[in-house]
């Protein structure tokens, strides 16, 4: 059958045939239709005329040609007057009304509508009923929007109307979504799909699963909702489609878990669709969900620049309702800022009254908690507490993220009255709740961005204890928000042959982008070929991350939620002679506790705000000093450098607590941007044993768990790394192993010789992926080993050395929230990991390596043993100290 020609599907009626075709496939409708209107002319059939017109606007709508479309829409009214037809010419009406809603202009929407109304009788009528509630919804007028919904649906059922009724069921679940009627929307949406399956409406398809994304979001199932979107967007690029709308709900979404950075990313290349397309109605709404990413991001002009024109916009569109939402987000902007107005306080209760009456009933929590907040800072304790009642009324029933703010509040009002231990187990309730929604999550980053979400709650209690002045109950808090993702075994991706063949390309495709820059010179065209293979690196990295992430968790393999936090007498136990010290920011001062000796004690340090500095001079030193050819005059600068750093951060943070610690080994916990100092070059660790974990209470769960491994060691070298083959060499001598290496270092072999290792060495090249965590890697012969495929072994090695460049280094989410190799081996149940936590060259790690195997034969445990090897490098060549010191031990020293 010829598709560009009338007749088609349905022959009998090609008219409804070309409508039809605009919602199952909208570029076959312009051929369809487009043929449709030439037969319509050469006939002199004007009614023909109008559908196919009609038919070609609903498929250049749908094709991101919105200027088109109100242009056929305009010429299929002018084609149904000339017919003399007032219900052809209410159609044509009441699509162009749904066309310049979508541009943005709601009040000639709503004439057209009304004009349709006028003139329309039967089931004509109804739509155009129909077509007004989702034009009302739009605005935010859902009371209207349920009354034209509740009038017209019947109609359209009784007249058997199913092209139309997808559509209005589709829209009423929306509106339900926003009234939390999950289940009711949820069945519109089983109807619709149903609709959408019998009469092959394939687009139609792709907007109920994006609108069943956004129930999805709404309830706080991400997995769910990750599928919907997926669905959605995929056949939406599939049918040339437009995508605007589904990377917005991607974008809420993403901010619903925490994962700031990309839901800015969705939210800006949807306000970009918006833009181009002209679709003005949805543009506003877009920058909200750019303000919010922006501000958790800490970029607050660009969320104040973004809000106050999504209030321009609402206004413009008279859209009050969400134009008091928009004012909201800019008072939240500015309320966060250094310079608050005095009047932030009355404005923002105000506003939260607005937020409530217009139906926005998260926001208006968020709005109370805020106000609440900022009344109890200035001393008006009765005046933020009326606030925060109305927030803690809703800490029983809903989804995750409200209720802990609930709690939150409920907290704040509590401690408010002195109700400390009140305010203790509301905090507790919190981290319950947020806790129970972690576990319906199996992807390793978003449960690292859920976790994050503890932060805020988890340092409120963390103040209350800090305020009784006991070690013992700061330590506790300051472990409830910390690196907790890591204490969840990680959900293993799905074993099937989309996933196996997807990495399959990305190793074959890094494997071809190394290949491609070691090859010398080349021409313009190499380059372009060597730029799309990384543009298709990042694209498969994206699918993949997405595939991953509608992982569901396992809650039976989850440890108990309310499982306790490492106390320090069951730390004081397990350390023997060694000292623990936990770093803490409170409030942007730096304090410790220390466990030494059978005693906690708390001390505070330094002001927060020049540690990140500090630290970022020390890899920066020892990158000079490593560098092969750097001038003798850049070396010793460089030397200078790392002993002033190292000298004034051993003052700030170990050399006060000198008297609890004397020469003991230490255990450190490190925060914030202390999470990537090389802490062996700081004087007071200097030739002695030093543990660094992300936790105590991951350190004490490592000492508690059994031993594992099999005796076995495995060492093996990648490629692109000139002395790895002979560090893999002089390394599996030692051991009595035979080091795997050259083209039989395959992924596959070392994830299959890792399992229950009793050590692992591995010399190859190492990626962080800053963006992307979970592609952190190391290359090997058939390309990166990531965190992905770390994931999928069985039993973790006992000790795994990680002989490469900023192995040991992870992305620290909020809540130092650990996403890297390093991280992931501790979690998978690795005991110890020695890893550089700044670049390294491989030609200087060799001497350390082999020193510190050396003293392991020899009976030294891993922590003294790495101690030992760098002291004995210490008066060696500079550029081997320097890769030397990079060194860390991660883990548990047992």
């Amino acid at each position: 059958m010829d598709e560009s020609a009338p007749g088609g599907r349905d022959p009998g009626s090609p008219a409804r045939e070309a409508l039809r075709l605009a919602e199952a496939d909208p570029r076959r409708a312009v051929r369809y239709a487009t043929a449709l209107a030439r037969t319509a002319r050469a006939d002199g059939d004007p009614a023909l005329g109008s559908a196919a017109e009609r038919a070609l606007g609903d498929a250049k709508l749908y094709l991101e040609d919105l200027d088109t479309a109100v242009a056929h829409m305009r010429a299929a009214l002018r084609l149904a007057l000339r017919a003399g037809s007032p219900d052809l010419a209410a159609e044509a009406r009441i699509r162009l009304a749904f066309t310049l809603n979508v541009r943005g202009r709601p009040r000639q929407a709503l004439r057209e509508i009304r004009i349709a109304m006028r003139d329309a009788s039967g089931v004509t009528r109804a739509r155009a009923l129909a077509q007004r509630g989702a034009i009302l919804s739009h605005l935010g007028r859902h009371e209207e929007a349920s009354a034209a919904y509740r009038t017209a649906i019947p109609a359209l059922r009784r007249a058997g109307d199913e092209l139309w009724l997808h559509r209005m069921l589709s829209n009423r679940a929306v509106l339900r979504g926003w009234r939390r009627e999950f289940g009711a929307a949820e069945a519109d949406l089983a109807e619709a799909e149903a609709l959408c399956r019998r009469h092959d409406l394939g687009l139609s398809l792709g907007f109920v699963h994006q609108n069943m994304g956004w129930i999805s979001t709404m309830r706080g199932d991400v997995p769910e909702a990750l599928r919907y979107l997926r669905l959605a967007e995929r056949r939406f690029r599939d049918l040339g489609s437009q995508v605007g709308e589904v990377l917005l709900d991607r974008a809420r979404l993403l901010l619903s878990v925490n994962v700031p950075a990309e839901a800015r990313q969705a939210a800006e290349q949807a306000v970009g669709h918006f833009a181009r397309e002209r679709r003005h109605i949805g543009l506003p709404e877009a920058r909200l969900v750019l303000v919010r990413a922006a501000a958790m991001e800490g970029d607050h002009g660009r969320a104040v620049a973004e809000a106050a024109k999504a209030v321009r916009e609402f206004r413009r569109q008279d859209r009050p309702e969400w134009a008091a939402l928009a004012r909201f987000r800019l008072l939240g902007c500015l309320a966060a800022g250094d310079r608050a107005p005095r009047t932030v306080l009355a404005r923002l209760e105000r506003a939260a009254d607005e937020l409530a009456a217009a139906g926005w009933r998260d926001e208006a929590l968020e709005a109370r908690l805020l106000a609440g907040r900022l009344a109890l800072d200035r001393g008006l304790a009765a005046r933020g507490r009326r606030q925060l009642a109305q927030v803690a009324a809703a800490r029983r029933r809903g989804p995750a993220v409200p209720r802990v703010l609930a709690w939150h509040a409920e907290a704040l009002a509590r401690l408010s009255r002195g109700d400390r231990r009140g305010a203790t187990s509301a905090v507790r309730a919190g981290l319950r709740v947020l806790d129970e929604h972690r576990t319906t999550l199996g992807a390793t980053d978003l449960r690292a961005a859920a976790s994050g979400l503890r932060a805020d709650i988890a340092a409120l209690g963390l103040r209350v204890a800090a305020e009784s002045g006991r070690p013992a109950r700061v330590l506790e808090w300051a472990e409830q928000g910390r690196a907790s993702h890591l204490l969840m075994r990680p959900v293993r991706a799905p074993a099937d042959g989309w996933l196996a063949d997807a990495f399959t390309e990305l190793r074959v495709t890094v494997a071809r982008i190394g290949d491609a820059a070691g090859a010398r010179g080349g021409t313009r065209g190499a380059a372009a070929a060597r730029a799309r293979l990384v543009q298709r690196q990042l694209a498969l990295e994206r699918e993949i991350r997405d595939y991953c992430r509608l992982r569901r968790g396992d809650r039976s393999a989850e440890p108990a939620p309310a499982a306790p936090v490492a106390s320090p007498r069951a730390l004081a136990a397990a350390l023997g002679d060694a000292a623990l010290v936990e770093f803490i920011d409170l409030d942007g001062t730096l304090h410790a506790v220390t466990v030494a000796g059978g005693r906690a004690r708390l001390h505070r340090l330094t002001a927060t705000a020049g540690l990140p500095d500090l630290v970022g001079r020390i890899p920066f030193a020892l990158h000079r000093l490593a560098r092969q050819h750097a001038s003798a005059e850049s070396r010793s600068a460089a030397a200078l450098m790392l002993r002033d750093a190292a000298g004034r951060l051993d003052a700030l943070l170990l050399r006060p607590l000198r008297r609890d610690l004397g020469d003991r080994p230490l255990v450190l916990v490190p925060t914030g941007p202390l999470q990537s100092l090389p802490w062996p070059v700081l004087p007071s660790c200097a030739g002695r044993p030093v543990t660094v974990s992300p936790s105590a209470t991951l350190w004490l769960a490592g000492r508690a768990a059994p031993v594992t491994g099999t005796g076995r060691a495995v060492v093996a070298a990648g490629p692109g790394l000139r002395w790895a083959r002979t560090e893999a060499a002089a390394v599996a001598r030692i051991h009595g192993a035979a080091p795997v290496t050259g083209a039989a270092a395959t992924v596959q072999k070392i994830l299959n010789a890792m399992d229950g290792a009793r050590l692992v060495h591995l010399a190859a090249h190492g990626r962080v992926h800053p963006t992307n965590p979970l592609f952190s890697s190391l290359r090997f012969a058939d390309g990166p080993l990531t965190i992905y495929d770390l994931e999928r072994v069985e039993r973790a090695p006992h000790l795994v050395i990680l002989a490469a460049c900023d192995g040991g280094r992870s992305v620290v989410r909020r809540g130092d929230e650990l996403l890297g190799l390093s991280a992931t081996l501790l979690a998978l149940g690795a005991r110890q990991v020695v890893a550089s936590v700044v670049p390294v060259p491989d030609a200087e790690t060799a001497p350390l390596m082999i020193a510190f195997h050396r003293h392991l034969a020899a009976g030294a445990s891993a922590a003294a043993a790495l101690a030992r090897a760098q002291q004995e490098l210490s008066g060696r060549h500079l550029a081997e100290r320097a890769a030397a010191a990079g060194f860390v031990f991660m883990g548990t020293d047992a």
